[in-house]
């Protein structure tokens, strides 16, 4: 996963003191979204602060919580590698047994029941469609006043 600048830019969902809620670009797993953190120098998960830690579990369990009202997924995998973007970041996928419409797009997770890679790295939705996806996670944090 390459941080492209502008890319990065227009799928922010939130921040915090530590870490930001972005939206991957790849929505081959609807919803799938990752938290970067702020500290230039993270690379290893162990190696974070408490602070970091305590804002790291808030602010996924509410993306987390975000995702499943919106979407319902039926479990969710977690991943942090580092090999594209050799900085701090863990992915949140949701997983789904069934296939989920939103934005008039139909999403299904070919992968159910496996490893969630590979998947189809080369799935696109549009820019309009993907903001819409963005929006819609942060108006459901918003909700429940995370952003």
């Amino acid at each position: 996963m390459q941080k492209n600048k502008t890319d990065y830019d227009k799928l922010k969902i939130t921040e915090g003191k530590h870490w930001e809620i972005c939206l991957h670009k790849n929505q081959y797993f609807l919803g799938r979204v990752y938290l970067w953190a702020k500290r230039t120098d993270a690379s290893d998960l162990m190696d974070i602060t408490q602070a970091e830690q305590q804002e790291f579990f808030e602010l996924g369990k509410k993306v987390r919580d975000a995702l499943t009202s919106l979407f319902q997924p039926d479990l969710f995998n977690y991943a942090a590698f580092g090999n594209d973007a050799r900085h701090l970041h863990i992915h949140i996928i949701p997983r789904y047994e069934t296939a989920r419409s939103f934005a008039g797009i139909t999403f299904r997770d070919g992968r159910w029941g496996k490893n969630y890679a590979p998947y189809d790295y080369d799935f696109k939705i549009s820019e309009d469609k993907l903001l819409q996806v963005r929006d819609a996670i942060r108006t459901e944090m918003e909700k429940h006043g995370i952003c």
